[in-house]
């Protein structure tokens, strides 16, 4: 966890490399971590996700580096043996929380409601993915936070840029995850490393 707080004190943005190849991963991260990123997932619904996360968490210690779109507890296990330490989901499902903390993972479930999450940081979630965040709104941050524990991350995922982060953060988001925003498949290094330096320059503006 102190891992996960550092990165969050350091820049709370989550890189969502939806659909990177393996042959991709170590030029599109080394642009990542020199804007600034220190928080990278690869959801498993990308072509083989583990090698780019086993190259990413080699090349890139000081970064957490995991998966995302992870839906059963055998897949976080499959994070864990390729050296995954960041395991992030679009839902809550106890099993995946419990063998996330189990294995000593960060675990970011994904949650819509305050049933949700409340019953994702009773599994032992050490933050919470609002997801998906267009069918939100910034007042549903505000909400959450007025009812959960004190501290509790709530990271907006979905339709997030540099454009609209203010409103969210104006309500409490702890950050953000930043997906087609970031990075497509397709893009090159020097492409995300524009869109990095613009997404990071916006979130220096709200701090």
């Amino acid at each position: 966890m102190s891992k996960f707080e550092s990165a969050m004190r350091e820049l709370p943005l989550v890189a969502i490399l939806r659909g990177l190849k393996p042959t991709e991963a170590l030029d599109i991260g080394a642009v990542l971590v020199e804007a600034g990123f220190r928080l990278i997932e690869v959801p498993l619904n990308s072509p083989q996700p583990l090698d780019s996360i086993a190259a990413l968490k080699t090349q890139f210690p000081q970064a957490l580096i995991g998966a995302g779109t992870v839906l059963k507890a055998d897949e976080v296990r499959a994070v864990a043996a390729a050296g995954g330490e960041l395991i992030v989901a679009p839902n809550f499902n106890r099993e995946v929380v419990a063998e996330t903390v189990k294995l000593g993972l960060t675990s970011l479930p994904g949650i819509l409601t305050p049933t949700e999450a409340f019953a994702a940081l009773d599994a032992g979630a050490h933050g919470l993915k609002l997801f998906p965040s267009e069918i939100a709104s910034p007042a549903v941050v505000k909400a959450l936070l007025a009812v959960l524990p004190k501290g509790t991350p709530i990271v907006p995922v979905g339709g997030i840029g540099a454009d609209n982060m203010k409103t969210w953060r104006d309500a409490g988001a702890a950050g953000f995850g930043l997906g087609s925003s970031l990075y497509k498949p397709g893009d090159d290094a020097a492409t995300v490393a524009n869109k990095a330096a613009t997404i990071v320059a916006a979130w220096k503006a709200l701090t």
